[in-house]
């Protein structure tokens, strides 16, 4: 069975961090892109970031660039990522997911997702 889980998720004060795990389990792991997205009260759905198989090369939406980072560990088949200097505006269910062709910020590429994690950043 195919499954992704989120967990890592909270409420934050402004400036703080959070890590977010995305544990896989069920398929070929270190065949597949992982995708973080995150979806806002009210928007859309939107991606943050995703790594490649390898790790190499990394994407970024333009609003959490140089604050978070995406790494994975094949062996333990996870992702994370890590969120630094968090704002009010990163308030979201995020959501990790996977797919098997190259990395993307479309939501409708991916067809492997998790359940979320709720993320409040507030004072």
């Amino acid at each position: 069975q195919l499954q992704l889980v989120e967990s890592g998720g909270g409420s934050v004060q402004p400036g703080g961090s959070l890590r977010l795990s995305c544990a896989t389990s069920g398929f070929t792991f270190y065949a597949y892109k992982i995708g973080w997205f995150r979806q806002a009260p009210g928007k859309e759905r939107e991606g943050v970031s995703c790594i490649s198989s390898s790790g190499g090369s990394p994407n970024y939406a333009d609003s959490v660039k140089g604050r978070f980072t995406i790494s994975r560990d094949n062996a333990k088949n996870t992702v994370y990522l890590h969120m630094n200097n968090l704002k009010p505006d990163d308030t979201a269910v995020y959501y990790c997911a996977a797919r098997t062709v190259y990395c993307s910020f479309s939501d409708a590429d991916f067809n492997i997702w998790g359940q979320g994690t709720q993320v409040t950043v507030s004072s």
